[in-house]
């Protein structure tokens, strides 16, 4: 295939005939608003995250601020409380903090695994820290019973940022059902698409209820759609336009969640080859580890591991990235936060204090692994990477 017309992009977004039929069936029952399809949907992601509740909405960020709202008012934190969160991480980790009035704090991530470092987590931790944000970077699942360990001994709640990871197992244990609550995101490219949406998920019903009122602008948890309506109670129908929180407007639509819904269909067999795909690149990367500063992912012995991207650490980062994408392989920085200009303006230059995110500032970057790809393209990319790297011979 001619390189110009060669595209290996970080994701692939592919709508099958069953969510075709379910987003039609939504049409032609002219119901939009929470239904049928986001019951399903919500329960069967609670089944695959051994989760009690899990409750849909418009997107991965939504969900966290919510949870953490929710957990801020169960346990009356106050205002400038701290959380301990990881110095690599997507922005919003960092947002839905502050948007709840909480202060947070950051913790150096592993040098093997690029997950929040629990061995630095008690040197963080102060008589105002109230919670931790465990992310789940890319695919890879946070070592959690370490950091549950932590959590119980300082009496510390616990959300898993889980947007980026979806069916991955830790001591054989699902992410998204080790903390007191769990978020993850169904955004475009991102392992179940539902085009905008996200979930938490939790095990306890205090917390699900009243994340329901805050999805839906305080609402009373007690009502949550048009088929309250239909039950014969009196406290319903008082608790229709009974605000209790002041909350937002975060529901997802009955489209969304039929897109979810059938991309469950396939998920397991997409996840299956995401990881067959990343085996194959380890395996054809695997010599410039020997002789190029070159670092492949690695995963944890107790995990596994769902790949939403695959992350890479190399010298030259900058000159192999504008190398990669003039070859037509797409490519993304290594989920900067602590360089980004809020964070400096907010907390000043903190490169020294977090060495491992620095280095991954500096020499990280991303390529896709998605189902799509075939063969070809992943021959292709080992071919790319092993040109750049004769060429710097």
């Amino acid at each position: 295939m001619d390189n110009m017309k060669r595209l290996i992009d970080m994701g692939a977004v592919t709508i099958s005939k069953l969510q075709k039929k379910l987003v039609n069936k939504c049409l032609d029952d002219s119901r939009l608003s929470y239904g049928d399809m986001t019951r399903e949907f919500e329960k069967r992601w609670a089944k695959l995250h051994g989760v009690k509740y899990a409750l849909f909405c418009n997107s991965g960020t939504s969900s966290l601020q919510v949870a953490i709202h929710a957990l801020k008012d169960k346990y009356e934190w106050d205002d400038g409380d701290e959380v301990i969160i990881p110095a690599t991480t997507f922005v919003a980790t960092m947002n839905v903090v502050l948007h709840n009035n909480l202060k947070p704090v950051f913790v150096d991530v592993e040098s093997e695994y690029f997950n929040l470092d629990p061995d630095k987590i008690e040197d963080a931790l102060t008589e105002k820290t109230k919670a931790i944000i465990v992310v789940h970077l890319l695919g890879q699942p946070a070592q959690m019973d370490k950091i549950m360990r932590i959590a119980k001994r300082f009496s510390l709640k616990v959300i898993e940022d889980s947007c980026e990871t979806v069916g991955a197992t830790f001591k054989g244990k699902p992410v998204g059902g080790w903390g007191d609550i769990s978020c993850f995101s169904t955004y475009a490219s991102h392992l179940v698409v539902t085009g905008v949406g996200g979930f938490v998920c939790t095990n306890d019903t205090d917390l699900a209820m009243r994340v329901k009122g805050l999805y839906n602008h305080g609402r009373d948890g007690l009502y949550h759609s048009i088929d309250d309506d239909d039950k014969d109670s009196i406290k319903m129908l008082q608790n229709r336009f009974n605000f209790i929180h002041s909350g937002y407007s975060y529901r997802a639509t009955e489209l969304e969640s039929a897109l979810g819904l059938g991309h469950l269909d396939r998920f397991n067999k997409e996840l299956k080859q995401r990881q067959k795909n990343a085996a194959y690149l380890i395996k054809g990367l695997e010599d410039l580890e020997n002789d190029y500063f070159i670092i492949l992912p690695k995963i944890h012995p107790k995990a596994t591991h769902s790949y939403m991207l695959f992350g890479i650490v190399a010298e030259k980062t900058d000159k192999l990235m504008v190398f990669l994408e003039n070859n037509g392989i797409m490519t993304r920085y290594f989920m900067p936060l602590i360089n980004q200009p809020i964070v400096k303006k907010l907390y000043g230059d903190m490169s020294k204090k977090f060495p491992v995110s620095n280095l991954l500032i500096n020499t990280g970057l991303l390529i896709g692994v998605h189902p799509e790809l075939t063969k070809s393209d992943l021959d292709y990319v080992i071919e790319k990477f092993h040109e750049f790297y004769d060429k710097k011979k």
